[in-house]
């Protein structure tokens, strides 16, 4: 046996007027499930809610946050200091929330007289989609729920294993387009959080963007994007020297050279924040790394993938993997996060591909000077959920900052095609960053995504700066210029 502290959030409609935390101390076996410490709570305290069921994690009762992150209490094991509350949904007590309006949300095939049965190769589709135990972990985490009337993600997976199913005889991709099917930012906070890992983005909503756009319901300011790429390879419009106009293919370090990466720059440092991508290079001096930039790249596709503009986007990751391969480029670096996750998740390419923070982080670089401001970090969506990269810009950004707090990680608004297509849902959630900003008391915001950046800095008042700036500054303060 082990003993096991933490702390319980609590909450009876009947005598509280908020939810409040109280201690715990139980005694569980080795390996012990959340819900075994729950069970143990509840022997101390009878009053204390929560649900199971099944106790083989295919329920979907018992989901809680533990440490602020959605987790089935019956698959979790606990640990020492746990923070368990309830997830992000309107709670009927203690842990237990209301999950039957959610649920009942949730489109189900019509039946037929139809006697069409799914083959094996519709089955294979079916199966990423169809393992949902209906938890709604997915839907206390979205973004886009709080702010719009997006139906949600466990709906969107429904609506698209419908959609492949040959007993469905009708079309769902209007009522999926009025549920909200434009509203997904793309953050990816429902894949990360889910306990079967269905990948709903990939698999379910951008794959229902694709059904719109064949069937020409794409959104008029999607079309126009993709226009652009198909017109001028880019994303967005330029209006002055691009970074790749400033710039030789190949920039030597100062010192002696420590590595070697091809830059894949991405349309917003190129054309719309190439100060930033200058910033990445006098590092890349700094740190003893040889940085080749082919002219002829393009646009790696993403707001086409996500919007569901998919005809000609073959050709675009063609062109791209062929610019780095013909120059012998065997890792490739990405500092936007919408570009590293698309090369590393929807191309399949010879090199490998690295974030700049993975790159710099994995090799001992020169100690920068402090920095006096106090900073917070913004989370790329596409860098923490779409990489998994969390450790490694904040290890970055303590190098150099005077002092470093925390922010809660929210999506910011400015993916998944929200910001063109729906930019009231994006500035929303461009305010609730401003709300999180100033909570922090912190004198400028860093982030490591060109689109965050663009979009954040939109809504506060305070300074927006990419992270290589930051080093940058750093290091020219040590060289005393």
């Amino acid at each position: 046996m082990i003993q096991l502290t933490g702390t319980i959030a609590r909450f009876d409609p009947t005598t509280d007027e908020k939810t409040h935390v109280e201690p715990y101390t139980v005694s569980v076996n080795e390996g012990a499930r959340i819900l075994n410490v729950l069970q143990a709570v509840h022997l101390q305290d009878p009053t204390l809610a929560f649900r199971s069921s099944c106790r083989a994690g295919q329920c979907g009762s018992c989901a809680v946050r533990v440490n602020g992150e959605p987790a089935l209490a019956c698959m979790t094991e606990a640990t020492d200091g746990m923070r368990i509350e309830p997830l992000d949904l309107p709670v009927i007590k203690d842990l237990m929330v209301e999950l039957v309006p959610g649920i009942n949300k949730i489109p189900r095939i019509h039946p037929c007289d139809c006697y069409d049965i799914p083959d094996h190769a519709q089955i294979a589709k079916l199966k990423p989609l169809r393992d949902c135990i209906e938890c709604l972990s997915c839907v206390s985490v979205c973004p886009a729920m709080k702010v719009t009337d997006f139906i949600g993600p466990t709906s969107m997976r429904a609506q698209m294993r419908i959609a492949l199913d040959p007993r469905e005889t009708e079309t769902r991709i209007r009522d999926a387009i009025a549920q909200g099917l434009f509203t997904c930012t793309s953050c990816q906070r429902c894949r990360v959080v889910c306990p079967k890992e269905i990948e709903i983005p990939g698999k379910a909503i951008e794959k229902l963007r694709e059904i719109a756009n064949r069937d020409g319901l794409t959104l008029p300011r999607h079309q126009a994007v993709a226009e652009l790429v198909k017109r001028t390879g880019r994303s967005v419009e330029t209006t002055d020297k691009t970074f790749l106009d400033q710039v030789p293919e190949v920039i030597e370090p100062l010192g002696p050279v420590r590595g070697e990466v091809g830059f894949f720059v991405g349309c917003m440092f190129n054309g719309r924040l190439p100060e930033r991508a200058l910033d990445l290079l006098e590092v890349m001096k700094r740190v003893g790394i040889r940085v080749i930039i082919p002219k002829d790249q393009i646009c790696c596709g993403s707001p086409l993938i996500r919007t569901g503009q998919t005809g000609f986007i073959d050709k675009i990751k063609e062109r791209n993997i062929r610019v780095f391969t013909s120059r012998g480029i065997t890792t490739v670096m990405t500092m936007c996060a919408g570009c590293g996750s698309t090369l590393k998740h929807d191309y399949q390419t010879p090199f490998t591909v690295k974030d700049v923070t993975e790159i710099l982080t994995r090799m001992e670089i020169p100690k920068p000077a402090r920095l006096e401001e106090k900073f917070t970090y913004h989370d790329p969506c596409h860098l923490l959920n779409g990489q998994g990269i969390s450790n490694q810009p904040r290890e970055l950004l303590r190098r150099v900052a005077g002092s470093f707090v925390e922010m809660p990680a929210q999506c910011c608004g400015s993916g998944g095609g929200v910001r063109s297509g729906m930019p009231e849902e994006a500035a929303a959630l461009g305010e609730m960053r401003r709300n999180a900003i100033e909570a922090t008391g912190a004198d400028a915001v860093i982030t490591i995504c060109p689109f965050c950046e663009y979009h954040i800095q939109e809504h506060t008042d305070k300074p927006v700066k990419n992270l290589m700036t930051i080093l940058l500054e750093g290091y020219r303060k040590k060289e005393g210029q």
